[in-house]
């Protein structure tokens, strides 16, 4: 159903804090001009923990309003409330996004029968299509293969980004759920790896920056041209490292400034990047013909 280069759009903002609409539109315009596959809208590069509700469903309306059917909108509402994540979900699909994207539970450490009963509830409650997000680093869960395995029964669960930065997980995924479920790697550096593997794409933080590479490495691997993708993804690798220099989406929203794209606004407890790092972020932008 989705496929390439999913862009996990940051949220512009204000020095003061305030959603930056202007901004935004113009990040919409930049990813549809330059190829990308698809975009997610607040997901947690979106600062969806630091948004609240209202902000989060007029973020999400407003990007659907901007895009206006040119590519793929998947609204990011997961929550680690169910009855949350239920009601972001069905707001989002009044506003008519193409899918939704959920990130397993943070903080509560649900067992694997209570994710499994997470993600069933949702989608028995929202009819739209559903990608579990699998985060362990972020979230202290991991969703085991053997989970993803029995939700993959579930008609409206369409996909699941994984981000537990193993190919040799991703692979099995796809060997296990892959006819009944997409593959995306929620790791860009190893999105590449992922899609010559049977993965259909990448729910991206470098495409934020890097649209257009991103967009023709992931076609590339799409396509089986390793030889195409590797020589893609080798310029773009310092970007991949820099861009988590610090706590993601720090350094991205950072870069987005320094390109002229974005304001410099962020919000606690997240806190703009650190000194030290304004050098080397920016030689990997310039490395990669970004800047």
């Amino acid at each position: 159903m989705f496929h390439g280069s999913l862009v996990a759009l940051v949220t512009p903002m204000s020095a003061e804090g305030e959603v930056d609409f202007e901004a935004l539109e113009r990040l919409v315009e930049f990813h549809i001009d330059n190829g990308t596959d698809g975009i997610v809208s607040v997901g947690t590069t979106g600062e969806s923990s630091t948004l609240g509700f209202a902000e989060h469903r007029d973020v999400i309306d407003r990007t659907v309003e901007m895009v206006d059917g040119r590519v793929p909108v998947i609204a990011g509402t997961g929550a680690n409330n169910t009855g949350e994540a239920v009601e972001l979900t069905q707001a989002a699909m009044r506003s008519g996004v193409d899918a939704c994207l959920l990130v397993t539970p943070y903080y509560n450490k649900p067992t694997q029968e209570g994710l499994y009963q997470h993600f069933r509830t949702i989608a028995e409650a929202a009819a739209v299509p559903q990608i579990m997000y699998n985060v362990p680093g972020r979230t202290a869960v991991d969703m085991k293969p053997e989970t993803v395995e029995r939700l993959a029964d579930i008609s409206n669960i369409v996909g699941l980004k994984e981000a537990s930065g193993s190919v040799e997980r991703n692979a099995e995924l796809v060997e296990r759920v892959g006819d009944r479920v997409d593959i995306f790697s929620g790791d860009d550096h190893i999105a590449r790896e992922t899609i010559l593997a049977g993965g259909k794409g990448v729910i991206s933080v470098s495409a934020n920056v890097a649209p257009g590479p991103m967009h023709a490495m992931c076609a590339a691997a799409l396509k089986g041209d390793r030889e195409t993708a590797d020589a893609i993804d080798e310029r773009l690798a310092p970007v991949h490292a820099a861009l988590f220099f610090e706590t993601s989406p720090i350094p991205v929203k950072w870069a987005l400034y320094e390109m002229g794209m974005i304001g410099p606004g962020i919000r606690l407890p997240l806190t703009p990047l650190a000194d030290e790092f304004h050098e080397p972020l920016r030689e990997a932008l310039r490395g990669a013909g970004l800047l």
